[in-house]
């Protein structure tokens, strides 16, 4: 089977260190290369939005890297063009996904490695890998919950939140989520959330404080700031405190918000309780597996998506729009997974090519 592919294809670059990822980024045009031995060449569709895209594009994961560098971290599409070595892996037209720096493009070059095939191409794959991975991950080898526990996870109408309440319920625990808006109650509550909370009309700390007083036994957290202060003095004995993230801080220059920690050795011992930082891909070796059964808990109807392609404001279609998606993810108001959908190149100058 034949592909038409572009000469050439447009992608975000990162030509500024700086959190303000309009200012940081570039449109470029670059020209197609087709892929090498191990190598898979992918046609992107649809593009996540991630909280940390703007933690990337200022260099704060990797303080040596330098400008200009690609962005962008996970991606659906097909496969156009395949290296000779993965000739019996993966066809051309094959639905494909990936985690991979340098989503933020029309083509992108993969090592087959990191190839996950999929029944078909749709944004709800999207959402289930660096969002639902999170979760998955972080929930049953950090969080270790069980049946009959309390969990709290903040910003739990969000892209990874909305993934946090529904796994721990299937796993048989109650859970609470916070969120910013009677939309987004209405939200978490029809995937299941027993007690939605909106921290713009009610005192989270007060709630947990009544309607929980022997604590948290486990606390999905991204927010960071005064909400992970909350946190910490809610938690139950053995309890277990998740950082995935502190997105109140990322806008800021210093990319967090300062909180006072001298008293946490004292908050923590007496509870045998404990607090730890997840990053997904430190756990890569979990993945794979992981985002398999996630797969089949959607296609089952265990578990929803909800994707939020702008909309409500206006729709993101096409790289241009990418910026704008970034800058809707921290208005607060979107509603699950932010992505944005590429328009095909249809650009006549093309390569013709078989699986080579």
């Amino acid at each position: 089977m034949s592909y038409q592919i572009p000469r050439t294809f447009q992608k975000l670059s990162v030509t500024k260190l700086t959190n303000k990822f309009q200012e940081a980024v570039e449109f470029v045009t670059c020209k197609t290369k087709l892929p090498g031995p191990k190598e898979v060449l992918v046609r992107n569709r649809y593009i996540g939005i991630n909280a940390s895209d703007i933690n990337f594009t200022a260099g704060r994961y990797d303080p040596t890297v330098k400008p200009p560098f690609d962005c962008g971290f996970e991606g659906v599409g097909e496969v156009v063009s395949v290296g000779e070595s993965h000739q019996k892996d993966f066809q051309p037209g094959q639905a494909v996904g990936y985690m991979l720096n340098g989503a933020f493009a029309e083509y992108t070059l993969v090592p087959g490695r990191s190839i996950l095939p999929l029944p078909d191409v749709r944004p709800e794959y999207v959402t289930l890998m660096v969002s639902g991975l999170t979760a998955a991950i972080a929930l049953d080898k950090v969080g270790k919950v069980k049946s009959g526990e309390t969990v709290l996870v903040t910003a739990a109408a969000g892209g990874t939140g909305q993934f946090a309440v529904q796994l721990a319920k299937l796993a048989g625990c109650h859970v609470i989520g916070t969120c910013s808006s009677q939309e987004k109650i209405d939200f978490l509550k029809s995937i299941g959330c027993d007690r939605p909370i909106n921290y713009k009309t009610e005192n989270l700390n007060e709630v947990l404080k009544t309607e929980y007083p022997r604590g948290l036994d486990v606390i999905y957290e991204s927010v960071g700031g005064e909400t992970f202060e909350i946190c910490v003095n809610r938690l139950a004995v053995k309890g277990r405190l998740i950082i995935i993230g502190y997105i109140a801080g990322y806008e800021s220059e210093i990319g967090f918000k300062p909180t006072r920690n001298a008293t946490l050795p004292q908050k923590l011992l007496p509870k045998s309780a404990s607090i730890c930082g997840f990053f997904l891909f430190n756990w890569a070796n979990e993945m794979k597996s992981s985002y398999s059964k996630l797969v089949e808990n959607y296609k089952t109807g265990a578990i929803t998506c909800l994707v939020d392609t702008g909309q409500d404001v206006s729709p993101f279609h096409g790289l241009n729009t990418i910026p704008a998606a970034v800058e809707y993810l921290y208005t607060g108001k979107s509603k699950g997974k932010v992505i944005v959908e590429l328009k095909q190149n249809t650009e006549k100058n093309t390569l013709s090519t078989s699986r080579l």
